[in-house]
């Protein structure tokens, strides 16, 4: 049994529809998949720099504290002296 060529035509037609939605499918996930890796990458980034920021701060506060700590000794040392 052979189509016709209407029937021909109306097949093709649907075959290309197909691979077209098919491509455009494909295309909006790989859209989608480099949108999502990107916000990703950025939040990944905003993490790594925030934990820059807290090693600073701590740091910071380390050499606070190491110098109220000196301090302290050195007028610990003067009042027993005095």
């Amino acid at each position: 049994m052979y189509l016709s060529e209407l029937e021909e035509l109306v097949a093709y037609l649907a075959c290309i529809a197909i691979v077209i939605g098919f491509g455009v499918t494909t295309y909006k996930e790989i859209k989608n998949t480099i949108a999502e890796e990107k916000q990703k990458a950025a939040e990944t980034k905003e993490n790594e720099e925030k934990v820059k920021t807290l090693i600073h701060y701590f740091n910071t506060k380390k050499k606070l504290i190491d110098n109220v700590a000196k301090l302290q000794e050195s007028i610990k040392k003067e009042k027993s002296e005095n």
